[in-house]
């Protein structure tokens, strides 16, 4: 899937439409992608700022997916876990901007170009439109390459 069908996608999806999460842009390399998130009703606490849930969904597919297209299909990418720091409440429009440099991928082709699983700890803060920290989050990834085919089909 290209990046501009992408984009689409995943602001169409049930998850991200009703939580009112807004992809605002995917590069075509895949190493860039900013992401916003409106206060609404639909989105909003108790105490009339950002659920936290919202702000943690905003952030939570994106490293994932960027090791997945950067990585290609010889290679087996999940979110094996996340955490996040609530710096200060959130209002009005927050945005995350997600950055995935060459330095990274090379340390994870390194790690796993033997077979080893990589768990590599990448985080992305979450911003109000001040430029002020509301959030800050790490998400663990589990990064494996795939055996080779001739391998995988003898185990068949």
């Amino acid at each position: 899937m290209n990046h501009r069908l992408a984009k689409l996608v995943l602001n169409l999806w049930p998850p991200f439409l009703g939580a009112g999460v807004k992809v605002r842009r995917i590069s075509p390399d895949w190493k860039e992608i900013d992401v916003q998130l409106r206060l609404g009703l639909t989105n909003r606490n108790y105490v009339g700022v950002h659920f936290g849930g919202s702000l943690y969904a905003m952030t939570d597919p994106f490293y994932m997916l960027m090791l997945l297209k950067n990585l290609g299909k010889d290679y087996i990418v999940w979110d094996k876990a996340g955490s996040i720091d609530y710096l200060k409440p959130g209002r009005g429009v927050v945005c995350a901007r997600f950055r995935l440099d060459d330095d990274t991928l090379q340390r994870v082709r390194d790690a796993t170009a033997g077979g080893d699983k990589h768990l590599p700890a990448l985080s992305v803060s979450v911003y109000d439109a001040a430029g002020a920290e509301v959030a800050r989050i790490s998400k663990t990834l589990y990064i494996r390459r795939k055996p080779p085919r001739s391998s995988r089909q003898a185990t068949v």
